[in-house]
């Protein structure tokens, strides 16, 4: 099939509709016969249509372009519902011309032809088709332009965002929960955050810090600021490299499931507990530094002091089938401010002695902790003496209160 060039937009004024190529001399010379017939013609078009063979068959094949499939079984892409304006004219021109040339009727495949011209769907054009014959019965000027102006299609829900600070927050952590104190379905909500009208955070809790708190924080960082300035005259941070931080860790004995690698011949390991709900842990104390790097980038020192257990090795009280009495076991141990001291006085003070950077001998050390009630105080009696014996300058400083997140 050739169709006639559709690259035009309409003509102004009154549309006369254009007359077949092969129509005969006569009809050309009474408009008003010709328009008559042309109007019958098209009513028996459209009432009659297509046999019910034809039907079924567009049907079908309608059927396969909505589920993204050609008659072949090949996937097709979706076809166009909405066609410009100029092409909905030039679709109905290229229809009447069809039309004209079979003598007032279409072929079988003709609006399907077209159709597939302009990739939509056969529905389209037959609704301009009518369209332009309902208007010419009329007796009014063809319009097949679409009636989609401006802002057409479903509108938004109105929805009252205005109470949502109202609302409880613990009612709406959710977008099924906010919708239903809304009243309104959960996707319709989800639309509207997806325009960015709500919007979703992640609050974590923050300490409760009262004004001297909070004046003891700035205190805190100011006496971190340095005595040396940049270039600008802009103050600079301590290196903090004569500073030792001490903390404690819980770490559990084990794990539920462990992954191991094995040989085939291997047999699985055997663990137990009595309660693998309460499955022992042990608490560390770990001292640790800044490190440091030479002028190419060589680790000079790790800055890794020491890591030490709070355990303690004792007799068993009495026998059993594991083991017989007296034999030592491993037990954890409740961290006191004396077990601190004595950790301090005989673990820490010795590891910074042996591992602290030769080139920084006579400087002084500070041993910063945070204010958990096991840790010693900064002017502790029996630590400064433990210090003045291994003859170095250690002191221990403690971060200001509430200062753990």
């Amino acid at each position: 099939m050739v169709l006639p060039d559709l690259n035009f937009t309409p003509p102004e004024g009154d549309v006369h509709i254009p007359e077949g190529d092969h129509a005969d001399d006569d009809e050309q010379a009474n408009e008003e016969m010709y328009e008559q017939n042309l109007y019958e013609a098209a009513l028996d078009e459209v009432e009659d249509a297509v046999d019910e063979e034809q039907d079924a068959v567009e049907m079908d094949e309608q059927d396969q372009h909505y589920n993204g499939e050609e008659p072949g079984g090949h996937q097709a892409l979706r076809h166009r519902k909405v066609l410009p304006d100029h092409q909905r004219y030039a679709a109905y021109v290229a229809m009447h011309s069809l039309c004209m040339k079979n003598g007032g009727k279409f072929d079988k495949n003709d609006k399907k032809d077209v159709a597939v011209f302009f990739q939509s769907d056969i529905q389209v054009m037959q609704r301009i088709w009518r369209l332009a014959m309902k208007q010419i019965a009329d007796g009014l000027e063809v319009d097949v332009s679409s009636k989609r102006k401006g802002r057409c299609g479903r509108k938004p829900k109105n929805i009252d965002l205005s109470i949502v600070p109202s609302i409880p927050l613990y009612q709406r952590s959710t977008i099924r929960s906010l919708a239903w104190q809304l009243g309104v379905s959960p996707s319709t909500l989800f639309t509207r955050f997806k325009a960015k009208h709500i919007k979703r955070i992640s609050n974590s809790l923050k300490p409760l810090l009262t004004e001297a708190n909070m004046l003891a924080r700035l205190q805190f960082c100011l006496s971190m600021i340095g005595e040396t300035k940049t270039k600008k005259g802009n103050p600079i941070f301590k290196s903090m490299y004569n500073y030792v931080h001490i903390d404690e860790k819980w770490f559990n004995l084990t794990k539920k499931n462990r992954k191991y690698y094995l040989l085939p011949e291997e047999e699985e390991p055997m663990r137990a507990v009595t309660n693998k709900q309460c499955i022992g842990k042990v608490m560390f104390l770990t001292a640790v530094a800044r490190p440091r790097f030479d002028s190419a980038k060589n680790v000079t020192f790790s800055g890794k002091i020491g890591v030490w257990p709070f355990v303690k090795q004792l007799p068993a009280q009495r026998k059993s089938d594991n083991r017989p009495k007296g034999t030592l076991e491993t037990k954890s141990i409740k961290v006191t401010r004396d077990v601190m001291r004595e950790f301090l006085i005989d673990k820490v003070l010795p590891a910074i002695q042996d591992a602290w950077p030769a080139e920084d001998a006579g400087q002084t050390i500070f041993v910063q902790q945070d204010n958990a009630k096991p840790h010693i105080l900064p002017n502790d009696q029996e630590f400064k003496d433990a210090v003045a014996k291994i003859g170095m300058d250690i002191q221990l400083v403690q971060q200001p209160d509430s200062s753990t997140p």
